[in-house]
């Protein structure tokens, strides 16, 4: 069964219990085993389907507008968060939000794609594809972090960087490199997480990191499924065989050691269950900072630059 048919089926399931809570409060008669039986049959299902699930159902969870965006880790998971603006050259690029904030009392660094909620906070963010300004907005950040031995924590989500004139007429593609370069070497520590879509270069600009990982429903490619079924296989309704040959999903990328660690999240995805979700990515963020802060910079640099050989032959 599709995943939309599935979770169709799911909301009708639910609104039968709550259509039985409703008349056990208005007539005092005791459903409570049917409902029992009904969450049990809820359950069931659901975790049968989302343990089973296609890369074409990841990708579409990845997509939903309900899933949390980088602003919702970000101030349920840090403290004192302050928001930093513009790239000193051009202007602001409000697809990339970053600023200071203190974890567990140490400062940190955090830069993120934004997407929005709804359509009209998507166009403002333009739908989390950054232009040139965005990028070069986050390596001030990032060179800034380096100055003052913050780590960098870097939540990826995005179709990709924008592909409009504009963008290119102010050097996207030097934008992009800039930063793959400048992150490569950056002496303080980088974690990247992909929380949504991590899509081509636009992705990678913000995922150079000692450390990237994935929420379990997340993807992270080249290019979308539908963009990669165009040019390989001639036919853009080819997506679902694409997401599947392309190896996107999180488990696939483990696999392969292009990610270090998959972030699980609620069943069903990461907007069932925000407070649940934020409690995983804290916990592991814990871990991880006191660990890479421990390491010398000069083997952190050294880590980093051999690890990102082994992915471009894994890659070749």
């Amino acid at each position: 069964m599709a995943l939309l048919e599935f979770e169709k089926k799911l909301k009708e399931i639910k609104l039968n219990i709550n259509d039985l809570k409703k008349r056990s409060l208005e007539t005092g008669i005791d459903f409570s085993k049917e409902i029992k039986e009904l969450e049990i049959v809820l359950y069931k299902m659901a975790k049968e389907k989302y343990t089973n699930m296609t890369a074409w159902d990841r990708v579409l969870i990845a997509r939903k507008m309900e899933r949390p965006t980088a602003l919702d880790y970000i101030n349920n998971i840090f403290q004192d968060f302050i928001e930093f603006h513009g790239d000193r050259f051009y202007g602001d690029d409000s697809s990339i939000v970053g600023g200071i904030a203190k974890f567990n009392n140490v400062p940190v660094t955090i830069i993120a794609h934004q997407k929005g909620k709804n359509t009209k906070e998507n166009i403002l963010r333009n739908f989390g594809m950054p232009k040139a300004e965005g990028y070069r907005k986050a390596l001030r950040l990032m060179k800034q972090a380096e100055k003052f031995k913050r780590p960098v924590i870097c939540f990826v989500d995005t179709p990709g960087a924008f592909c409009g004139i504009e963008a290119e007429e102010r050097g996207q593609g030097e934008a992009i490199a800039r930063n793959l370069f400048e992150m490569s070497k950056l002496k303080t520590p980088i974690i990247s997480i992909v929380i949504g879509e991590g899509g081509s270069g636009g992705a990678l600009a913000l995922a150079v990191a000692d450390e990237v990982w994935m929420l379990e429903n997340s993807i992270y490619s080249i290019l979308s499924p539908e963009g990669f079924a165009s040019i390989l296989y001639k036919d853009s309704n080819k997506a679902k065989q694409a997401a599947e040959d392309m190896k996107i999903t999180s488990k696939d990328l483990l696999k392969l050691e292009v990610i270090d660690r998959i972030i699980k999240e609620p069943l069903g995805g990461a907007h069932n269950d925000l407070e649940n979700m934020c409690e995983n990515i804290n916990k592991n963020l814990r871990e991880a900072i006191s660990r890479l802060k421990r390491e010398p910079i000069d083997m952190l640099l050294k880590q980093r630059y051999f690890k990102f050989r082994k992915i471009g032959n894994v890659i070749e």
